[in-house]
């Protein structure tokens, strides 16, 4: 009753919102990412996405299907994985940056070593800015981060507004300096932000600085200033700062899955594992159970 090929679209579309972007990460024509959505809504008999010339929202009946669609592909890739006699084997070096910490990312990386015992995959969480230089040095087989705008590498899993967020109570004084709480360089997050204050010509300095994302919350919950962060990842315990802060837009920052050069048994295992978090890719915007 569903295609394959449609429900993969499908969750291109959702989880990009765009179905221009949808079009580029499947290397296909927007016309037909289009009609792939519309057999899929005729199939269903349901409306799938709200859309107009500006937006590109789910339905509720949209909502519901991500999690039929993800199940059905993750059966027909096992199915075809079984009768085809297809079992990838190997070590995989995978780097996923600190901002999934509090995600759902564990139940996809568990779904796959269940769909695939015979890989060795070794987890690396590290800052966006520092995998990419792991992956460029031939250290890492597939990276999942946020890239800088100029960066034409990786493929899209989806776009996101960084938002300023802090302390419910945090109040910022505006003659006196921004206090930041930043990763370490080469923070992707930490370069934007301070880019974005210079061009304001708002002063800043450093209040709290750390390598892991738990760090930098527990500063920002202690109210020691505030902090640049996507804008669907907030953490618990920390709210948007309001505009009326005056703190500068920050524009918006791309997650994306980026493969290494290896050959071999690593590279199968790589496409495997970033196919997965594509299907998948809509349970990186929620929480990890229990936070």
């Amino acid at each position: 009753m569903y295609d394959p090929s449609h429900l993969r679209t499908f969750l291109a579309v959702a989880q990009t919102l765009s179905f221009t972007q949808a079009a580029r990460r499947l290397g296909l024509r927007q016309s037909t990412v289009s009609q792939h959505v519309r057999r899929l809504e005729d199939a269903t008999g349901r409306q799938l996405f709200s859309r107009d010339t500006h937006s590109v929202e789910l339905t509720e009946d949209g909502e519901a299907m991500l999690g039929f669609a993800r199940r059905l592909l993750e059966v027909h890739e096992q199915a075809t994985a079984f009768f085809t006699g297809t079992r990838l084997r190997g070590r995989l070096r995978f780097g996923a940056s600190e901002d999934f910490v509090l995600t759902r990312l564990p139940e996809i990386l568990e779904g796959f070593r269940h769909d695939h015992p015979e890989v060795d995959l070794e987890l690396t969480v590290e800052l966006s800015g520092t995998l990419h230089e792991q992956l460029t040095a031939g250290k890492l087989d597939l990276v999942l981060a946020k890239r800088r705008p100029e960066d034409p590498r990786g493929e899209p899993v989806w776009t996101d507004r960084l938002v300023w967020i802090g302390a419910e109570r945090l109040r910022l004084d505006p003659d006196r300096p921004v206090p930041l709480i930043v990763y370490p360089p080469p923070g992707i997050t930490r370069a934007l932000a301070l880019e974005a204050l210079e061009r304001e010509g708002r002063a800043w300095h450093i209040a709290c600085t750390s390598g892991s994302l738990n760090g930098l919350i527990a500063a920002a919950r202690a109210g020691l200033g505030v902090m640049a962060h996507s804008r669907r990842l907030v953490p618990p315990g920390l709210v948007r700062v309001p505009e009326r802060a005056g703190l500068p837009e920050l524009g918006e920052v791309d997650f994306v899955l980026v493969h290494g050069r290896r050959p071999g048994a690593a590279a199968g295992a790589a496409d495997a594992l970033a196919a997965a978090i594509l299907s998948g890719g809509d349970r990186l915007h929620g929480r990890a159970r229990g936070v």
